[in-house]
């Protein structure tokens, strides 16, 4: 498999060479991504049946997300440091072994408390696969052209929240709400095979003081003292935040408040998915022409402008499928312009301690998602407001910090540039 050469930063309008990327690598690169929105989405339809099923309220059912990512964020912070000791190869085909044996057991689950659990130890192995695809990146690309390649990752895995929801309702109308964990059963197998046959070992450098307790809180101190990082997590955070606040409550908002019948809970949210898709095409299209920070500032207004005329109808007592899903469709054009950038630019700065950096990176995101999600079901009282305004004031205040902290991330980093430049010319 060839490996890359690193593409330079696209200079003012100029076009940067888009970067290769071997056939059987780009889709592992998808599939990884795509375990967390398969493990998620699949059965977002289902969560008023679980109700039912376990006689239970809304707020106990979304423990099974909120479970999910709380594991997803603390296991992150081991699997980061694993795949820098061990190398991404292993690690991400023990995360898929953990991951099959997880969806087996929510399968056969007998009670709410055993899928909150298996849905505990899924996040673990999801993580896995996560955390390897961002450092898989980072080990073969330099930040522009990772931005591009982590842009064309999502876009193929776009496809998976589309197709997710809609093959989750079907199956839950069919086979009942157990059907969707033997889908993942499935998919987690094959996806496993795939790793074992195809996936090359990409970090040349491993460090095998990486999970010692005194280097590895070193590297977390190291990297949590970085401008750089915090300006690009907090924008993906922010970002994801929106997203996940729609995750967490759309079904019961969809189905129970607006009255759409389950089966057709999964074309809603394809639908807003859709507008993912564009925003990786988008996000493709603009950087090579005005770089990352460009990039990155025009998504974060168009998060804002969409979460704003969400918030405008819900204040308004418009209260429609239209009002709500057609300004989701700008938070997720914008959600996928801000992820590609701010994954790569985040970790941007430790090409050494990759693993490390995208742990603490998802550990950030993940515990957000968590205490969005859990918000979310606590706040629900049977009406789209207090949905619709969380992710108004979310996407208000990814806007603040693309203005303050990015905007100050990008002076330093011209002011280096500059500085590097004077330097060169004097020799």
């Amino acid at each position: 498999m060839t490996t890359p050469t690193p593409q330079a930063a696209p200079a003012g309008g100029s076009r940067a060479a888009t970067p290769e990327i071997a056939p059987s690598l780009l889709f592992l690169l998808v599939a990884f991504i795509g375990m967390q929105p398969f493990s998620t989405d699949m059965y977002l339809a289902t969560l008023p049946a679980l109700t039912d099923a376990f006689s239970t309220t809304p707020a106990a059912v979304q423990m099974t997300l909120t479970a999910f990512m709380i594991g997803f964020a603390g296991a992150q912070l081991i699997a980061g440091p694993l795949s820098d000791r061990f190398g991404r190869r292993p690690t991400a085909l023990w995360g898929l072994v953990l991951y099959t044996s997880a969806s087996l057991l929510g399968a056969l689950a007998p009670t709410l408390a055993v899928l909150v659990l298996a849905r505990l130890i899924q996040a673990f192995g999801v993580c896995c696969t996560v955390v390897c695809s961002r450092a898989i990146v980072r080990d073969r690309y330099q930040v522009p052209a990772g931005a591009q390649v982590m842009a064309r990752t999502m876009t193929w895995m776009s496809l998976v929240p589309i197709v997710g929801p809609i093959s989750g309702a079907i199956l839950l109308a069919a086979l009942g709400w157990r059907s969707n964990f033997v889908v993942m059963v499935i998919g987690g197998a094959l996806v496993l095979a795939a790793t074992w046959r195809w996936l090359p070992e990409t970090n040349m450098a491993r460090d095998r003081h990486a999970t010692d307790l005194g280097p590895l809180l070193k590297n977390y101190l190291h990297i949590g003292r970085n401008g750089q990082f915090w300006a690009f997590t907090l924008m993906a955070t922010l970002s994801y935040g929106a997203l996940f606040s729609f995750i967490s409550g759309s079904s019961f908002v969809i189905i129970r408040v607006l009255g759409i019948p389950s089966q057709y809970f999964g074309f809603t949210f394809a639908f807003i998915v859709c507008g993912y898709l564009v925003g990786t095409w988008i996000t493709r299209w603009m950087l090579p022409i005005i770089g990352l920070y460009g990039t990155l500032y025009r998504g974060a207004a168009l998060s804002c402008a969409s979460g704003a005329v969400m918030a405008a109808f819900a204040f308004a007592g418009i209260h429609t499928l239209a009002t709500l899903l057609l300004p989701m469709v700008g938070v997720m054009v914008a959600h996928a312009i801000l992820q590609s950038c701010a994954q790569v630019g985040a970790v941007g700065p430790f090409p050494r301690n990759t693993g490390a950096a995208v742990a603490l990176f998802g550990f950030v995101l993940s515990v957000a998602a968590a205490l969005v999600g859990t918000w979310i079901g606590a706040s629900h009282d049977g009406t789209v407001v207090p949905l619709t305004l969380t992710i108004g004031a979310i996407t208000l205040c990814a806007a603040l910090v693309a203005a303050t902290l990015v905007r100050r991330t990008e002076r330093r980093d011209d002011e280096a540039a500059a500085a590097r430049s004077k330097a060169a010319g004097e020799r």
